[in-house]
């Protein structure tokens, strides 16, 4: 029984503490049509964004070994469309982790992660992916 009574306490810890933070993954998402792409890459993706009165502000980055580039679209909160396109182009051969965050005034409300490659002349064939 105790052990029980820890655990639900434990379980109900972690969840208002996920709920306190206010970063909900589901509430943006990231579309890609591939996770491997040529260099110079050019990468097109669709972010899913769930409207809400608090969002101000689409962060868009792609950070990759060699090269980082960002990109922010205001947003207007409960009005804006749940659908963003976003292009990043002269991708350089390397591991990208693309992340895209919402924000309000003040917080990131929600985020998630996606990652890719972009390959190249100068890759290690022999190191693999």
């Amino acid at each position: 029984m105790t052990r029980w009574i820890g655990w639900t306490a434990f379980t109900a810890l972690i969840i208002a503490f996920s709920a306190a933070t206010g970063v909900a993954k589901d509430d943006v998402e990231i579309r890609l049509s591939g996770r491997y792409y040529a260099e110079p890459a050019t990468v097109q993706m669709i972010v899913a964004v769930e409207p809400h009165a608090a969002n101000r502000v689409l962060r868009v980055e792609a950070d990759g070994d060699n090269m980082f580039c960002s990109t922010d679209v205001p947003l207007e909160g409960a009005k804006e469309a749940r659908l963003h396109t976003i292009r990043f182009t002269n991708l350089a051969a390397g591991e990208y982790t693309l992340r895209a965050q919402v924000l309000s005034t003040d917080t990131v409300r929600a985020e998630t992660t996606a990652d890719l490659m972009v390959t190249g002349r100068d890759m290690d064939v022999n190191g693999g992916w």
